[in-house]
């Protein structure tokens, strides 16, 4: 049994890593192509307009067609526990129903795309709505493309293939990279001006179109070697496995789509705020850059994991899992989230700041970097509760937390920017402008771990949450030392103002602070920190 146990901990260890390796290998190129976006317009009307324009396609791209979101969250819990006969069949029997339905919802984004835009962007002016309107139409059919990149990599986990669905997401950023290499060649410095940003514009979506495309594709190789691949119509939808991954899947998507409701509010409110949307989606992607690669390693193999331990003779194995899902994100995104506060300034210039992106743009983006620090705790904390649900088969209790989510999400938004009203700011001096959207949505994600985690309680009446509040207190008082030194070192130090300087201060910095934090977390005596470390120092050459 120990031995059994010992097996499957290294079975685990080596999904993650070859998770990790492969999403660490997209992130690096999202932020190429990021980097490349910032350098060639900056804030300005193309990336601003595709900001409101990408809400609905990405909302649908990142919800249906996402690893861990509830497409393949629902295909992974059902599919894992099935022959791979029965699979391919059921897999072809979701495709088709999923993909009639979102055939329609292509459809309707490109009728609806103008009172679309007009919703989620009130506050823009006529030139960034006419741009967003035309971006959103030519990014329309990534609705249909999400769902069937959705379940066939969930299908693919299920066969236990990781690879693939991990690094496929390269190829969107590599599509884009290209639109806009071909872009540049024909504007060249003047790519960010207001003459380009109609072609600016253009190239945007259809390249952002053309990578969701290239990821369908290639996992229809995979499929069809794991015996999966059956690509044609079927309409046996009254077989039980249907009904099995219809019963996760409608509750976990509505669920996943009350939290990005939370994602509109927040342009709601930025389209009065000039170059918010912009700021957001910059400092978001430095943000999702580790976060997506821990969420990867953590939430991929574990998955599986807890949709076995699901019956109740297993509910101490069950809780054990828990435990280790909740404090190894606390033990890596604590740190993680304390430096990304303390460095935001060096990062945001080593990062973004040359071309069109200037010193303004750098301002704005450091306040929203610092925003989403604070809260990448409570991102990743939430997802592995979610989940837990979802194995168990309770999809409601998460959408009903996250419609609760969403009308807290909308009054702390309207309070963080000043209370607008059609009269002017109600409470000025809340006003914290594109940074206080982000705080808004921390707030309601922290609430949102703590009522998970009293409902989970109930459910299985045995969880130890006074030490695991216990222990990641002391995680938070070690992130809070390693935050500090840095921020220090960064501040008190006179480092070259040149790019390598930057690269310096960062890295130097970051490394001390997060050496400060191994070093008390190991001392505080937190099993998984400890873990952490010792897995961290074997990797170091030199050290046995």
């Amino acid at each position: 049994m120990a031995e059994a146990s010992r097996g499957s901990g290294r079975n685990l260890r080596r999904i993650a890593m070859l998770v990790a390796i492969a999403t660490a290998l997209s992130k690096l190129a999202g932020l190429f192509r990021q980097q490349a976006i910032a350098a060639a317009f900056g804030v300005g009307a193309a990336y601003d307009a595709f900001n409101y324009a990408y809400v609905l396609p990405g909302f649908l791209l990142i919800l249906l067609g996402g690893i861990n979101g509830p497409f393949h969250s629902a295909m992974v819990s059902v599919m894992a526990k099935r022959e791979r006969k029965d699979s391919a069949q059921l897999l072809a029997a979701i495709n088709t129903l999923v993909g009639l339905g979102l055939l329609v919802v292509t459809l309707l984004l490109v009728l609806l795309a103008n009172p679309l835009i007009t919703l989620v962007g009130p506050g823009l002016d006529p030139e960034l709505h006419a741009l967003a309107v035309l971006q959103l139409r030519l990014m329309a059919p990534m609705a249909l493309l999400a769902g069937l990149i959705g379940l066939g990599f969930g299908a693919l986990n299920a066969a236990d293939v990781y690879w693939l669905p991990a690094i496929s997401p390269l190829l969107s950023s590599l599509a884009v990279l290209i639109g806009l290499g071909l872009l540049w060649l024909q504007a060249g410095a003047a790519i960010g001006t207001a003459t380009w940003a109609w072609a600016g514009a253009a190239v945007l979506a259809i390249s952002t179109l053309a990578g969701a495309l290239l990821q369908w594709l290639v996992q229809l190789p995979a499929l069809a070697k794991q015996g999966l691949g059956q690509l044609r119509l079927n309409f046996r939808w009254r077989q039980a496995g249907v009904r099995e991954v219809l019963q996760v899947m409608w509750p976990a998507t509505l669920s996943s789509g009350m939290l990005q409701i939370n994602v509109y509010t927040d342009l709601f409110f930025a389209s009065g705020i000039a170059g918010a949307a912009a700021g957001l989606g910059y400092a978001g992607l430095l943000v999702q850059t580790p976060l997506g690669i821990l969420s990867n390693m953590l939430l991929v193999p574990l998955l599986p994991v807890f949709a076995r331990l699901s019956a109740p003779e297993q509910r101490n194995e069950l809780i054990a899992r828990i435990r280790q899902g909740v404090m190894l994100s606390n033990a890596s995104m604590l740190p993680l989230g304390a430096l990304m506060i303390a460095l935001a300034a060096p990062i945001v210039a080593l990062i973004y700041e040359r071309g069109s992106f200037d010193a303004d743009a750098a301002q704005l983006v450091v306040g929203i970097l610092m925003a989403y620090g604070l809260g990448m705790p409570a991102y990743l904390a939430r997802d592995v509760l979610v989940r837990v649900f979802y194995a168990l088969g309770d999809g409601q209790t998460p959408f009903r937390i996250s419609v609760a989510g969403i009308g807290l999400n909308v009054g702390f938004d309207w309070l963080l920017v000043g209370g607008p009203s059609p009269s002017g700011l109600m409470v000025p001096a809340l006003n914290a402008g594109a940074p206080g959207l982000v705080l808004a949505t921390v707030a309601v994600n922290v609430i949102t771990c703590l009522v998970l985690l009293l409902a989970l309680q109930h459910k299985l009446g045995q969880l130890p949450l006074q030490i695991w509040g216990r222990d990641s207190l002391l995680l938070s008082l070690a992130a809070l030392a390693a935050g500090v030194i840095a921020w220090a070192m960064a501040q008190w130090i006179q480092w070259p103002s040149d790019l390598l300087g930057l690269a310096l201060q960062v890295a130097i910095c970051g490394g001390v602070g997060a050496g400060l934090y191994g070093l008390l977390a190991s001392s505080f005596g937190v099993p998984e920190a400890r873990q952490l470390s010792r897995q961290l120092l074997a990797k170091l050459p030199g050290v046995s």
